[in-house]
């Protein structure tokens, strides 16, 4: 039989066969797309080839749990998973490309933050842009970090230089007293937010830079960048878990960062020259001048061998850490003074009593007195901690072992400390804010006890968490002191929150003040 007689009477006997080439990719495609779909943690643990299986959500087949991070509250979301799944301990997730897992119980959470295997940070692209790789929160883990964390300790954050500032921070905050004061005469309410960051602001300022600014002044172009940055750094940015992305640049993130550094690196670098030219002059003289953070890392620029860029990046970090957390926390524990009162006027009464009902203002000498204004911090630390996912994650530089489980080298590591310190199995009525709860069992906060601890632990530990409770202690018995805060309206303040850099109030504290003692702000 010829092919012509075959093609004329039995044309589908040369038909492609139906099970075609095609039709097997898109089987191949769809028996895959069930597998991540069962798969826990999602895409990124499923192309990784490890033989412990970790408990988590599978999440989006491509996606992950981006809708999570995308949210206002992922903390929460987080936290409700890990409960489903039972894995408080370590659960396992995807976002993207990029392989997690989240610790929501003491125990594995300080096995995470002790260890050296944990001992890098993924670098987002923004960080990356704003320089931050080069500081010590992003620098990776060896000699140069070690460098930085030594300066830190021995220099920056050390008690003495905390001491050295104290005079300033009593000032900055009976400035932020009678600016509420002025504010509140001209308006039937305040909102506290602008003026805690622009007065947190302003300390940092003094603390880094030996600068100070107005409240209307020349900070609002400062302020401006530092808000840039806050935004920069907090966005989901898609390029930092799909690669490919990274050329479009589809959310702008990369073209703003590079804005942003420009202006960055001419407002330190000024900075840095003009604290030069004061050591030519003989304004400054080394180790006889009590200096800030320019003069120390100045003075040890040579032995440590610091460039320009390392400095800018060391500094303008500073500013970056030691702004919002402060007035973010502030904020918090006004709007729960407004909803107790009671707790209010607890914390009142013990101020009083230690100034003798005087005119004499509060100062940072009469913090260890205070012990229940010290509770009220610690309650709104743990009620709303500002990192609940505390901040920047962790990487596994190799293949570390956390409970019976191996974690691959690449997976990014997380803690959730607002699941640990909103947890009934380490808290009695975690929902209810009960400062008292300290004064009968008291926690470490710096970073020995994860029940409560807020600036981290391990290598990674905050260095600035000492200087950062002063500001806050101190400030706070100065707005007590002087001011009774009230609600405003119907009485109501909304406790609803939003997580972008730091966990802020969603919609900012609005209430009424009323001056308590007016000696006080003469």
């Amino acid at each position: 039989m010829s092919p012509d007689f075959q093609l004329l009477f039995f044309p589908n006997l040369l038909q492609p066969p139906l099970f075609t080439l095609h039709a097997a990719l898109f089987t191949l495609f769809f028996i895959l797309i069930i597998f991540i779909s069962f798969s826990p943690g999602g895409l990124a643990w499923a192309l990784t080839l490890t033989k412990f299986v970790i408990p988590g959500p599978p999440g989006h087949p491509i996606t992950g749990l981006i809708s999570v991070f995308s949210g206002v509250t992922p903390h929460r979301a987080l936290a409700k998973l890990a409960k489903r799944y039972k894995a408080e301990p370590v659960m396992a997730f995807s976002v993207g490309l990029t392989r997690f897992i989240i610790s929501s119980e003491p125990g594995t959470a300080k096995e995470i933050l002790g260890s050296t295997g944990f001992a890098d940070r993924p670098v987002k692209e923004s960080a990356y842009e704003l320089l931050f790789h080069r500081a010590m929160g992003f620098a990776p883990y060896g000699e140069y970090w070690r460098n930085l964390r030594r300066i830190s300790a021995t220099h920056l954050f050390s008690p003495k230089r905390i001491n050295a500032f104290g005079g300033f921070r009593k000032e900055v905050g009976l400035k932020m007293v009678k600016e509420f004061d002025t504010m509140m005469s001209k308006n039937e309410c305040v909102e506290v937010k602008k003026v805690l960051h622009f007065g947190s602001l302003n300390n940092v300022m003094m603390t880094v830079f030996g600068k100070s600014y107005d409240f209307y002044g020349d900070g609002v172009e400062l302020e401006e960048m530092v808000s840039e940055g806050y935004e920069l750094l907090g966005v989901f940015n898609w390029s930092d878990h799909f690669p490919l992305l990274g050329w479009l640049d589809l959310q702008g993130v990369r073209k703003r960062c590079r804005c942003l550094v420009t202006k960055v690196n001419a407002f330190v670098g000024k900075i840095i020259n003009e604290h030069r030219m004061k050591r030519v002059s003989g304004e400054y003289v080394v180790g006889k001048s009590v200096g800030d953070f320019v003069d120390v890392l100045l003075d040890l620029e040579k032995d440590y061998k610091l460039s320009d860029s390392d400095m800018i990046a060391v500094l303008w970090e500073m500013i970056f850490r030691g702004t919002d957390t402060v007035a973010i926390l502030l904020e918090w524990i006004l709007a729960r003074m407004v909803l107790h009162p009671q707790i209010q006027a607890k914390a009142q009464k013990e101020i009083d009593h230690l100034t003798g009902n005087s005119s004499r203002h509060v100062s940072g000498e009469d913090i260890p007195k205070l012990p229940y204004l010290q509770c009220i911090v610690k309650e709104a630390l743990r009620m709303h901690p500002p990192g609940p996912l505390l901040s920047w994650a962790r990487l596994a530089i190799h293949d570390v072992k956390v409970g019976e489980t191996i974690i691959t080298a690449g997976t990014t590591a997380m803690v959730n400390m607002w699941a640990i310190t909103h947890s009934e199995k380490f808290w009695n009525e975690p929902e209810e804010f009960k400062p008292e709860r300290f004064m009968e069992h008291d926690v470490d906060i710096m970073g020995s006890d994860l029940r409560l601890a807020p600036f981290g632990s391990g290598r990674r530990v905050c260095p600035g968490k000492s200087m950062g409770l002063a500001s806050i202690h101190l400030w706070l018995a100065q707005l007590l002191q002087s001011l009774k805060w009230v609600p405003y309206g119907d009485g109501s303040v909304d406790l609803s929150e939003c997580l972008k850099l730091s966990m802020e109030m969603k919609t900012p504290l609005v209430c009424k003040i009323v001056p308590r003692v007016v000696d006080a702000l003469e």
